[in-house]
């Protein structure tokens, strides 16, 4: 059985703002700027919390997309919180994330797509989507022709343990 892969892409742009308040002292202010791109969507934001909700959305659509409809709500809220999992321990350390980010960015970007790569491959294994997914009218087809096969061969068989048990009755 085959698996599924899609593949969610999103860019953050950071803009620092260095100003002076109305009482002469210098202050910082950071606005980003997340793009989707494959969906080319893109939401500004000045608190990361935003860029996570974002980040969140389209992957719930796209998991959501990927769940057949013929699963519960239940099951596809349950399909979705796994899904997510990652996403929702990353927003909860994102303030840590960032600073450290800023003083190191080489080795947090190493380290968060460490992170990531154990995570999806966790995820990965735990979710098999393919087999959410609908059968195809040819695999029904297929499979139609196959039990109708072997309902075939069971007669025949049948048969010849018929002969079998009136020949061993008359012995």
């Amino acid at each position: 059985m085959s698996k599924e892969s899609q593949t969610a892409s999103f860019l953050l742009r950071f803009t620092q703002k260095i100003f002076e308040d109305e009482h002469g002292e210098s202050n910082v202010q950071w606005r980003g700027k997340i793009s989707h791109v494959q969906g080319n969507d893109q939401k500004n934001f000045s608190e990361l919390k935003e860029a996570m909700d974002f980040i969140q959305s389209k992957l719930s659509e796209m998991t959501l997309a990927s769940i057949s409809n013929d699963k519960s709500d239940e099951e596809k809220e349950g399909i979705l919180n796994k899904s997510l999992d990652m996403w929702k321990k990353l927003s909860s350390n994102y303030p840590k994330l960032v600073v450290d980010a800023i003083k190191d960015p080489k080795g947090q970007v190493t380290q968060l797509q460490e992170q990531i790569s154990s995570k999806a491959e966790q995820i990965t294994n735990r979710l098999d989507l393919e087999s959410l997914r609908p059968t195809s009218k040819s695999d029904f087809n297929s499979l139609s022709e196959q039990i109708s096969d072997l309902t075939a061969v069971l007669k025949k068989l049948q048969k010849k343990v018929d002969k079998i048990d009136k020949k061993i009755g008359k012995s």
